[in-house]
């Protein structure tokens, strides 16, 4: 299926040449080829989603497993993948559905994936696998139909967007996890990645957060090019400034992966390194994910510093917090968003 890109997010110029504003990338596409993504094509001086309705992953999971903390915590969410990527990571999870510059999966509709999700019982949706914000028609038609079913939606992302797309994004996507890799340091002009700034996640940050929009952060730590702890240090005195510092900020062990099998996992001492320094710069709430078992999982009451959520692996287990989101021991208020809160059953210590 194919669909015609909504005209926000398409500028046209000579020669029927069109640049597709979807990405920050801002591709400049002629007549008949496709952008970096593959999915997106100029036909006869229009842009259109090529992908439209072609899912290649559907796949029910916790939402810590995002990883959202502090968004609708101890619910399931109903995650859709989709074809292709406008990264070009070398150590993508994914790389068997990103990396592919064929449109293939199973044809489905909007109405039939919210019909999944209420069959399943899930609180909401999750656009995740790829980057969700190259399909983004398919994106803001589902996402419409799931808040007309009382589903929240939410998106895993690496934040390379531009003002046009979050300005879509907003009102129809409830929660974001923007995805630093390596954080945010020279990793982004070297060969393992394939943009050059990671200026336009920042920018995109500031207009998410703008746009009412709940937003995590995770920073994938890579050792030997994306673990600088003066860059961690620059990037979450950023965070704190800019977008907050109650925003829940994730460092996550990176595993050898598609083109990268040579590098070694990152060490735990190197995880607690970064956690340290966020926490020093006044982040209210730092995790390490990736790292089964280890105690930075958990939700601390920032005053009290008890566990106020206990997790294991990517599921929350019990909390110790009122309705309110009280800390049950000393009364701060823990920042969590629970939009839409009739739908959490929440575990008790």
């Amino acid at each position: 299926m194919i669909k015609l890109s909504l005209k926000e997010l398409q500028q046209h110029t000579s020669n029927n040449r069109v640049i597709c504003k979807v990405c920050a990338r801002l591709c400049s596409i002629p007549d008949g080829l496709h952008g970096f993504c593959f999915v997106r094509k100029n036909i006869n001086g229009n842009i259109f989603l090529m992908s439209y309705g072609v899912v290649s992953a559907l796949q029910i999971d916790p939402i810590e497993k995002k990883p959202f903390n502090h968004f609708m915590p101890g619910t399931e969410v109903l995650g859709i993948g989709m074809s292709s990527c406008n990264f070009g990571c070398l150590f993508c999870l994914n790389h068997n559905i990103s990396k592919q510059h064929e449109v293939y999966g199973t044809k489905i509709t909007p109405h039939k994936i919210i019909e999944l999700a209420v069959n399943h019982n899930v609180a909401g949706l999750a656009f995740t696998y790829n980057e969700p914000i190259i399909n983004i028609e398919f994106l803001k038609d589902v996402a419409e139909a799931a808040h007309k079913n009382n589903l929240f939606n939410t998106m895993v992302t690496n934040g390379y967007l531009t003002k046009e797309s979050i300005k879509v994004l907003k009102g129809r996507i409830d929660a974001v996890v923007v995805d630093f890799k390596g954080n945010g340091s020279t990793l982004f002009s070297n060969k393992y990645e394939a943009v050059t700034s990671n200026a336009p996640i920042k920018e995109s940050l500031i207009n998410l957060k703008k746009a009412g929009i709940h937003i995590e952060i995770t920073d994938l730590i890579i050792p030997k090019v994306g673990d600088s702890l003066k860059e961690c240090n620059n990037l979450t005195k950023w965070i704190y400034k800019n977008i907050g510092s109650k925003t829940p900020l994730h460092f996550t062990r990176f595993y050898p992966e598609y083109k990268m099998l040579d590098f070694p996992q990152t060490s735990y001492s190197k995880l607690l390194q970064h956690y340290k320094i966020a926490k020093e710069n006044g982040m209210s709430y730092v995790y390490i994910g990736n790292v089964c078992g280890n105690k930075y999982e958990n939700t601390f009451c920032p005053k009290c510093k008890n566990i106020v959520i206990k997790r294991q692996g990517v599921q929350s287990i019990s909390f110790n917090i009122n309705d309110n989101s009280n800390c049950n021991e000393c009364g701060f208020e823990i920042y969590l968003n629970k939009k839409y809160s009739h739908k959490i059953s929440l575990p008790t210590r």
